[in-house]
C-alpha cells in the first residue's frame, strides 16, 4: 500500500518591507541577493524581511502603523500581530541592512512604523518544506538615506530603478510585488484592491480582497 501524502507544513508569519527612494531618474527599490548558502531563495534578490519573533509582539514602536495600514492588515488577522508583522519587517530590514527607520534605545531598536503602508501578501507554495505567509509592507525615503551595511545576510545590497531590479535573478512573488509597487506609486493607488499571490494545484494565483 503506498504511503499517504505528507499534510502540508503550516507556513510561518513573516514581514517584508519593501523601502523605495526617491531618485531624480525615478523610484528606486532596496534589493539584497540572499547566499548561496541559504535553504529558502538562494542566490535570488529579494527585500528585506523575515520571519515574525515572538519579541516582534513586545516591542513598544516609536510611531504606531497609521490606522489606514493596520485597517487593511487587520482584513486577515488581529490588531496586535499586523503590529507585530510590521515591526518583523523593519526590524530585519535593519539588521540586515543597517538602514534604521526607527531608534536605538539601550541598546535595543526600536522601529517607527509611522509611514509603512501595506502592499499584499503572499503565501508559499503548500509542497514546500520550507513555508512562509509574508506580509509585504512599504515605505518611502529620501536620497539621504543611502548608506547600507547590515549583518552580511543579503549581498550586493543596493538602490535598483524598477526597470534594473525586474531584470534582477528573481523569484516570482518578488516580480509580482514589483509590479504592485508601481500600481501602488501610481495615481490609482487609493482604488488598488490587495492582492494574495498564492499557488493552486502547482500553479500560481492572484486574489484580491
Amino acid at each position: 500500500m503506498a504511503e499517504a501524502p505528507k499534510r502540508p507544513v503550516t507556513p510561518r508569519s513573516a514581514g517584508s518591507l519593501v523601502v523605495v527612494r526617491e531618485a531624480a531618474g525615478g523610484p528606486e527599490i532596496l534589493l539584497g541577493r540572499r547566499a548561496g548558502r541559504h535553504r529558502f531563495m538562494p542566490d535570488v534578490f529579494v527585500f528585506p524581511g523575515g520571519r515574525l519573533d515572538a519579541n516582534d509582539r513586545a516591542i513598544d514602536p516609536v510611531r504606531p502603523l497609521p490606522a489606514a495600514t493596520l485597517a487593511q492588515v487587520t482584513r486577515h488577522t488581529d490588531a496586535v500581530t499586523a503590529r507585530a508583522l510590521a515591526v518583523a519587517a523593519v526590524r530585519e530590514t535593519f539588521e540586515e541592512t543597517g538602514l534604521a527607520l526607527g531608534q536605538a534605545e539601550a541598546g535595543a531598536f526600536r522601529p517607527d512604523l509611522g509611514a509603512i503602508e501595506y502592499l499584499g501578501r503572499a503565501i508559499t507554495p503548500s509542497r514546500n518544506p520550507i513555508r512562509f505567509h509574508a506580509r509585504f509592507f512599504l515605505t518611502r525615503v529620501g536620497n539621504g538615506a543611502a548608506r547600507l551595511g547590515g549583518s552580511g545576510e543579503l549581498l550586493d545590497l543596493d538602490w535598483y530603478p524598477m526597470a534594473a531590479a525586474l531584470k534582477l535573478p528573481i523569484v516570482d512573488v518578488t516580480e509580482f510585488m514589483l509590479s504592485e509597487v508601481a500600481a501602488h506609486l501610481g495615481p490609482d493607488s487609493a482604488r488598488r484592491q490587495l492582492p494574495i499571490f498564492g499557488y493552486f494545484a502547482g500553479k500560481m494565483r492572484i486574489r484580491r480582497e
